[in-house]
């Protein structure tokens, strides 16, 4: 990379992190510590220190003398959700392709040292959520100043595996013009006296106690020699080898060459190819040509490679989805692809919001427009947009498989946090390991007439912070994709759908195809369940087969006596259950056999054009039945405290676990949402005694798949 064009991440004020408690069976614990501090992403030196002191919020640590049992963060950090199996559906349009160009893009979350592990208080923040294009993310970071050796934080992991996504760490040794030290790149490659590279091996045992999937390895720092250039690729082939004994991955950089020299080459050439030959696959630098690419990608060939394994460097840090880009250099639409794609720096879609235009909507529609493209449709590219998004040239890929599968279309942030409809913490938040799998395809709208607007919406939700809202003049049938899917059907196999009407009326089906599409671009072969027959007339008032139901907006309160429970409804013997506005209907599958391959939704309008404001909060595939609660957790404990400043952790629940909620028992017998998170640990900041408490008490619940909650357990910390 041209070091003109480099970002270096510095060093930012500590970030605010929501509150939060978890416990155990009933336990006491009153650890002092003389501080306590948030947990951030881990980061290190290969060995060797920078001179002088760290700047403020800084801790300079050596990779060499890590281990996982001394990690005071490492409950935080782990990610606890493994990387699922995908399948490729059939595409969304005709030139979205298999089995040819990856995509593969390097994200900055945030800044090196003070990247937290559990999520923020605002809801300004990359939610990625388009990870059914991507095959490969890279946690980038990492300077001279802090540290080179970046290890991803548990949220992002988490949703990046959920949607069957490897992530990987990075290690940036910077050039000399960004403080980058020759030294650094030669403790990282130090050898033992039997020859071998002991960095190479806590890189790979770094990946393994956090729970990723490998290393993005980027040598930038010039003065090296052939000897320097022979160590590099010797401690390169070192961690290959010890990562495929662990299922991890390496990818290597264009930058150093075998002479121990860094000269970016924008292809694969005599210089590189060993490193290429070395590691998984290779980052292209961004000064790649048309030639170039077509010389990479033949050399691949010959060399018995993919020459999918080659990403072409796009850099979008300044310009996102209005970066010129010879597309057809890297997927000719006409012709077989040339290589895979590395996008540089995609969170450009929430950094270029000007500051009164950050809110998540802001966010959503930008990154969907760098992703799907202009027409906002995957089903349907718009051929004179300049901007060749992923979505029209690579084919959508799935991790909806298996039954019990629940959704409540939560993105991973949001204003507020809601619980069955209800607000429960009017704060707003981040935390991507909490995202849903998501439907990849947005949005894939069919309709003879107008085509509303879809969108995820933040004003309301039925759990999590976010729902999808369909709005506009309906004046046709209009069915929405929502998911690609190979879900088993059986005898007792139902769908809930919980969604509310806001205004105009609508009749809402189920569409269920239980065949794939006959090609790409073709709409699935559904068929449609009736779910009701819904003309919302007010907030609060539903027609439901003929009756009139008040269903009762329930009162905002962040202090919620939330009862929780389950995506799974309870009925009045209807199928219809409403609660806060809220319609939850279950749908038997009845008739149908064998494998969803995809569902959906229809509304037809009942008015007559009209203005439609409908929103989906939620569906779950389960048996017919009450499902099973999951087991509580067990051992909860305070670990460290520091007056109102708390962390606090807990023995995993066994079997399967969505996400642990945290809530505070006041003496008047409310509970107050602290948080949620998939790890095993939370920090909670700025607590006071309320109500004449002698003690703080706190709960941790287990959240299964379909949002049933395990039993409380309880922890007290006297104050």
């Amino acid at each position: 990379m041209n070091p003109t064009r480099r970002t270096v991440l510095l060093a930012a004020g500590a970030a605010a992190l929501t509150t939060a408690g978890p416990t155990a069976g009933t336990a006491t614990a009153a650890p002092r510590a003389t501080t306590v501090t948030p947990p951030y992403a881990a980061y290190w030196y290969p060995d060797s220190l920078p001179a002088g002191s760290p700047g403020p919020g800084i801790t300079w640590r050596s990779l060499k003398s890590w281990r996982a049992a001394d990690d005071p963060d490492l409950a935080f950090n782990a990610a606890t959700v493994p990387l699922a199996a995908r399948f490729t559906p059939t595409p969304a349009n005709p030139t979205a392709r298999t089995g040819q160009a990856r995509v593969q893009a390097l994200v900055s979350f945030g800044p090196t040292s003070a990247n937290p592990s559990q999520g923020s208080a605002t809801a300004d923040y990359y939610a990625l959520t388009h990870w059914a294009y991507l095959d490969e993310l890279v946690f980038w970071g990492g300077s001279a100043g802090e540290g080179l050796i970046l290890a991803p934080n548990a949220p992002v992991v988490d949703a990046a595996h959920r949607h069957g996504v490897p992530v990987l760490g990075n290690v940036f040794l910077p050039p000399a013009a960004y403080g980058g030290q020759l030294q650094w790149t030669r403790d990282l490659v130090q050898q033992d006296a039997a020859g071998h590279y002991p960095l190479a091996a806590q890189l790979i045992a770094v990946a393994a106690a956090y729970g990723f999937d490998g290393w993005f390895l980027n040598a930038e720092t010039g003065g090296g020699n052939t000897a320097l250039g022979t160590a590099v690729l010797g401690f390169v082939k070192e961690l290959k080898a010890l990562a495929a004994a662990k299922g991890q991955r390496v990818t290597w950089y264009d930058a150093m060459t075998v002479n121990g020299t860094v000269s970016w080459q924008g292809a694969l050439t005599s210089q590189n190819q060993a490193f290429f030959q070395a590691a998984d696959t290779m980052f292209v630098d961004f000064r790649w040509s048309a030639a170039s690419l077509a010389s990479s990608g033949t050399k691949a060939d010959r060399l018995g490679r993919s020459r999918y394994d080659l990403w072409a460097g796009v850099d979008v840090e300044s310009n996102g989805s209005g970066t010129y880009v010879d597309w057809d250099a890297i997927v000719p639409a006409g012709k077989p692809h040339v290589t895979s794609i590395g996008f540089y720096r995609p969170e450009w879609t929430r950094n270029q919001l000007p500051a009164d235009r950050r809110a998540p909507g802001d966010f959503h529609a930008a990154d969907d427009r760098f992703w799907t493209g202009r027409s906002m449709d995957p089903s349907r590219p718009d051929p004179g947009d300049p901007w060749r998004a992923p979505a029209v040239s690579v084919a959508d890929r799935s991790t909806v498989t298996s039954v019990p599968f629940a959704t409540v279309f939560n993105t991973g942030h949001g204003l507020r946090w809601y619980e069955e409809g209800a607000v429960l913490s009017d704060s707003p938040w981040n935390h991507l390991g909490l995202q849903d799998r998501l439907p990849s395809r947005r949005w894939v709208v069919r309709t003879a007439g107008t085509r509303p607007t879809v969108a995820f919406d933040f004003a309301d939700a039925w759990r999590g912070g976010s729902s999808v809202l369909v709005a506009g003049e309906l004046d046709q049938p209009v069915v929405l994709d929502l998911y690609a899917t190979r879900l088993p059907l059986a005898v007792n196999t139902v769908v809930d759908l919980t969604f509310r009407s806001e205004s105009g009326g609508v009749n809402v089906e189920l569409a269920v195809a239980t065949a794939p599409p006959s090609g790409p671009g073709t709409t699935p072969p559904y068929r449609y369940l009736t779910v009701n027959s819904v003309n919302t007339r007010a907030v609060g008032q539903t027609t439901i087969g003929g009756t009139r139901v008040n269903s009762g907006q329930a009162e905002t309160r962040v202090n919620s006596g939330h009862r929780p429970t389950s995506l799974t409804p309870r009925t009045d013997g209807t199928g219809v259950n409403p609660v806060n506005s809220w319609q939850t209907v279950t749908i038997p599958l009845t008739g149908l056999s064998g494998t969803a391959h995809a569902l959906g939704i229809r509304l037809t309008p009942t008015d007559g054009a009209t203005p439609v404001r409908w929103r989906l909060g939620g569906l779950a595939v389960r048996p017919d039945g009450t499902p099973p609660a999951p087991a509580a957790p067990s051992a909860a404990r305070v670990t460290a405290a520091d007056g109102g400043d708390l962390r606090l952790a807990w023995n995993p629940a066994p079997g399967p676990v969505r996400h642990y909620t945290l809530h505070r028992l006041l003496a008047d017998g409310t509970r107050r949402f602290l948080g949620a998170t998939g790890q095993r640990a939370w920090f909670v900041a700025g607590l006071r005694p309320e109500q004449g408490e002698p003690a703080a008490r706190f709960e941790v619940r287990a959240v299964g798949e379909l949002y049933n909650a395990s039993a409380p357990v309880t922890v007290t910390h006297p104050w």
